[in-house]
């Protein structure tokens, strides 16, 4: 595809042709996994709507050059911000005539961002707290400890139950203490898909004084349209006092493109400290309701033309194929001896883990890769087992059917395979090994006794990601288990000796692990 090595470079010393370069795009997104076809569990979601996609990118484009910085200079982005911020409020028990009716809210990247942002407006509310703190459930989105870490908040952290997967409230009203600043849970959670007890921490946070969010970013755009069909919800949204912020993520079940998340406040001056602004300096003012300045206004547009095209009728329609969808799923998994239900589905997630010891979970995410299934296992948490994680979309409705029949081979393939057996050494310096031993040579050792290798030439669609469980099982093909992202790419088909590995490991040595890992394959392509 690429004659020579000039050529190879992102900026080629000749400019080439658009169809030259829009075919070496095409070749290296063979590499990625399917967006579409209902087979792909984590990552993206896709409503199988004829004509979504060519609509939305339309819109993109109309769009991509519109600068977010300002909103006076390009008022169409602010009428769509606007928009999508209103749809988002009245969606989640906001506006005029609810029990919110002056929510506010921004558009924002997507969930980390959201959640960063509520952090900080709640961390600004009370500059007189010198060290602020959060209390968020053991289950709540890793992006709380992100926000932490940038902002520098310490993170009192609420066990779950093991068998509820959802804290107590009034553990978490225990754990709020006079310098909590924020009180957070999720609906639903993102590991196990369970709404938490909103009710009764927005409760606790309320009587104690503090704010309280929801992060609602994962499945908070089904929860109401499930409820209309008659699931029984639990109050999670703004209809609930003591709520002061929720978050939802319009590029998952709104099924907007990447990325395009709303942040919502039950009022404006809960909001205003999550403004940024700055004039002490030569240049214009600064002023960000957000992280970024610039901000493309492409996937705000695509968002905008989504929600107009699907209409509340068509968010209830997919909302109802993918509540069967997660039924037949589930039922599959009760059928299988060997498997069971972390707990029973009340959004838009499958969760389960094996009860028998020689039904390896790894190896299973591998068989069931292997059949064009790609899944997300889950690491063993505290006293909570590993389990393999489905996210459930309108797309797999028609897949359910050949479900089933795979998932009872994959566990007969599992059952033959055996469970992965570390070698003592390797198993040693997992529980043994501290952080701060780990050097970046010791680490491309250990990937290349693993299989895995480094980035793939810029001429070979190799670009992989991280092993371990954001999505270690790289076979694309169905009838080759083993193939990866190819020759080159950057690991390997079958991933169970990767993850077994990680799950001996403590959470900090996984941590460093696949940071350092990570940091291999982000390398300059010259």
């Amino acid at each position: 595809m690429i004659d020579d090595e000039a050529d190879r470079r992102a900026l080629p010393g000749n400019g080439l042709p658009a169809e030259r370069v829009l075919a070496e795009l095409r070749a290296l997104r063979a590499a990625d996994r399917p967006t579409h076809g209902g087979r792909l569990f984590a990552y993206v979601y896709d409503p199988a709507v004829p004509g979504l996609d060519e609509l939305a990118a339309a819109a993109y484009a109309g769009s991509a050059h519109v600068n977010g910085l300002d909103p006076t200079a390009f008022p169409s982005l602010l009428a769509m911000e606007n928009a999508l911020v209103g749809a988002a409020a009245r969606l989640l028990g906001g506006g005029p005539g609810s029990a919110a009716p002056d929510v506010v809210g921004s558009v924002t990247s997507g969930g980390t961002e959201s959640l960063i942002l509520a952090v900080k407006a709640a961390r600004d509310a009370h500059p007189e707290i010198a060290a602020p703190r959060i209390v968020v459930p053991a289950s709540a989105h890793a992006a709380f400890a992100k926000a932490a870490h940038y902002l520098r908040v310490a993170v009192d952290t609420v066990p779950v139950s093991a068998s509820t997967l959802r804290p107590a409230a009034a553990d978490v009203a225990a754990a709020i203490g006079p310098d909590t600043v924020l009180v957070a849970c999720s609906a639903p959670s993102y590991a196990h898909g369970v709404v938490d007890p909103v009710a009764g921490i927005a409760e606790a946070a309320a009587t104690a004084g503090v704010r309280c969010h929801v992060d609602a970013c994962f499945g908070g755009w089904t929860l109401p349209y499930l409820r209309r069909l008659g699931v029984d919800v639990p109050p999670f949204d703004f209809a609930v006092a003591g709520v002061t912020s929720i978050s939802v993520d319009l590029h998952k079940y709104a099924y907007a493109p990447k990325g395009v998340s709303v942040l919502l406040h039950r009022d404006a001056a809960l909001r205003a400290p999550q403004y940024f602004a700055y004039a002490d300096w030569p240049g214009y003012t600064m002023v960000n309701p957000v992280i970024a300045s610039t901000r493309s206004g492409g996937p705000i547009a695509a968002a905008y033309a989504t929600l107009r095209h699907l209409g509340d009728d068509g968010y209830l329609r997919l909302a109802a194929a993918t509540r069967d969808a997660v039924a037949g799923l589930a039922d599959a998994v009760r059928a299988t001896d060997g498997l069971r239900l972390m707990a029973e589905p009340e959004s838009t997630v499958v969760c389960f883990t094996a009860t028998d010891a020689g039904l390896d979970l790894f190896v299973l995410v591998d068989e069931l890769a292997a059949r064009g299934w790609h899944t997300q296992p889950q690491l063993s948490y505290a006293d909570l087992p590993p389990s393999v994680h489905l996210t459930v979309t309108a797309a797999v409705a028609p897949r359910v059917a050949e479900f089933g029949p795979d998932l009872a081979a994959a566990v007969a393939a599992t059952r033959a395979a055996g469970p992965v057996a570390l070698p003592a050494e390797l198993l040693a310096l997992a529980t043994t090994l501290t952080p701060d031993a780990l050097t970046p040579d010791l680490v491309a050792g250990l990937a290349a006794g693993l299989g895995l290798t480094g980035p793939a030439p810029a001429d070979t669609a190799g670009a992989g990601q991280a092993p371990g469980p954001a999505g270690p099982e790289e076979a694309a093909d169905p009838a080759d288990p083993g193939n990866g992202t190819g020759p080159a790419g950057p690991t390997p088909g079958r991933m169970a000796v990767v993850n077994t590995l990680l799950d001996a490991a403590p959470p900090a040595l996984r941590e460093r692990l696949l940071v350092e890992f990570v940091g291999l394959l982000q390398r300059p392509a010259w």
